[in-house]
């Protein structure tokens, strides 16, 4: 029995180790479906602990007990000691287009010969994201905006949800959108019936604007979509070429300083919005399309990209002598699930970090990520996509992981969905509860300017 308990030890620091991998080397079956059980393995080292305890060998027992301890190591880090993002960018990779309105997707390839496969993707990124700089910073009012129906307020409401082969019960995913107050929404496994669902039970009226990724036969499980209550100033159908469903962008400006009481005034008591920053979707819709009738975007939008064109040089300089106005870029993301192969599963998570490395968000505008990301902060892919630029809500907020995969179950979860963000942004609230008929439960948080 001790040679048997001792064996036991051994694997248990082994299933460990394989979460201090290298981020990519654990891309392969079973890896990553061990690595994303290490939070319950402590239950089985604590029982054979005890079977040690009752034989009197403390050797084993305290080998048992410091393998039990260490598997919950990242789990603890929810409680306030989270992974940190460097603290450095890479400043090299530059944008090498102008063209503000081009797929991502289509890009790639074209960023030079001569670059390396990580940079010419960011390249292409800061290449999507600088189209919505370029028409915003050319803007002759931009120095003046106030909060409205075109700009984001300094704390605003996100949600994400994985929609299960586009299952979920959409009159409860807008019931949510109404009595949470949500600005941003981001939906993954979406199929053209949950939109039309969506559409009927009044999506349109609280998030006007949406874009999604252009369905493909590789998609996993269905496409990703991003709605919004505020008019974008730019969309992409795919920001990041990863292997996996579209990724989808929107970007927004964000309010100036003096838009800061309209942030705070918009939430209710019970953090509902108060409906006054409603968009109907009419007059010019330069930078996207509002989804308030059956014409709407659910019907028509899909790979809509915004045309304004603006030069360079207001990207740089501002206009009018003022500086570039901010913005919020948020995209909805869904790596693939191991079981549809491990190296896609890993490429794709990593291949979000090109979204935070892109030389136009820098340290001035922010990216936000959301989405069913089918990693752990146990998984190394995962804890890597963190430390090149990102902050997980959950860890961020320090108050506990928010667990969203299985639904049906209470004991054991595993937290698969995230908020992620880059610099500048404070949750609360963060969030995770039950949408009928999906798998996953939907994640909430409330982001703010810092």
């Amino acid at each position: 029995m001790i040679t048997f308990l001792y064996i036991l030890a051994f694997i248990g620091f082994v299933w460990l180790g394989l979460c201090a991998l290298p981020a990519g080397m654990e891309a392969r079956m079973p890896m990553p479906y061990l690595i994303a059980l290490t939070p319950f393995l402590w239950v089985p080292l604590v029982i054979f602990a005890g079977i040690g305890a009752w034989q009197h060998e403390w050797g084993v027992v305290s080998l048992l007990l410091v393998a039990a301890l260490m598997t919950s190591s990242q789990r603890i880090s929810y409680w306030g000691t989270g992974i940190k993002p460097q603290s450095t960018r890479d400043t090299s990779r530059e944008t090498g287009r102008e063209t503000p309105h081009t797929p991502i997707a289509k890009d790639t390839k074209q960023a030079g010969n001569s670059q390396k496969t990580n940079d010419s993707t960011t390249s292409a990124v800061t290449d999507a994201i600088q189209s919505a700089q370029s028409s915003i910073d050319s803007s002759p009012s931009s120095a003046t905006r106030e909060t409205g129906s075109e700009t984001l307020p300094l704390q605003f409401a996100v949600m994400t949800l994985n929609c299960r082969y586009g299952r979920a019960d959409a009159d409860d995913i807008v019931e949510n959108v109404r009595t949470r107050g949500i600005d941003v929404l981001a939906l993954q496994e979406v199929s053209d019936d949950l939109i039309a669902r969506l559409d009927a039970a009044g999506v349109g009226t609280l998030l006007p604007y949406r874009q999604s990724g252009e369905p493909k036969g590789s998609d996993n499980g269905g496409y990703n979509v991003i709605f919004s209550r505020y008019e974008p100033a730019a969309t992409v159908p795919n920001v990041v070429a990863i292997p996996a469903a579209d990724v989808p962008a929107i970007t927004l400006r964000l309010a100036g300083e003096d838009g800061g009481t309209h942030a705070a005034s918009r939430f209710g008591g019970d953090g509902s919005a108060d409906g006054n920053d409603d968009n109907d979707g009419n007059g010019s819709d330069t930078y996207g399309t509002a989804a308030g009738n059956d014409s709407g975007v659910g019907n028509t939008d899909r790979g809509a990209v915004n045309t304004a064109n603006s030069t360079a040089a207001s990207t740089a300089n501002g206009t009018a002598g003022h500086a570039p106005e901010r913005t919020v870029t948020f995209c909805s993301a869904h790596p693939k699930s191991p079981m549809r192969g491990c190296a896609d599963w890993s490429a794709g998570i990593l291949g979000l970090r090109a979204i935070a490395g892109a030389k136009v968000i820098g340290d001035r505008n922010i990216a936000v990520v959301m989405g069913d990301l089918n990693s752990s902060t146990d998984h190394p892919s995962f804890r890597a996509l963190l430390k090149g630029g990102f902050k997980d809500a959950s860890l961020t907020q320090g108050t506990g992981p928010h667990l969203t995969f299985p639904s049906w179950l209470r004991w054991p979860r595993i937290e698969l969905d995230h908020i992620l963000f880059t610099r500048g942004l404070k949750p609360s609230g963060v969030e995770s509860f039950v949408v009928k008929y999906t798998d996953h439960l939907a994640l909430v948080a409330t982001l703010s300017l810092r």
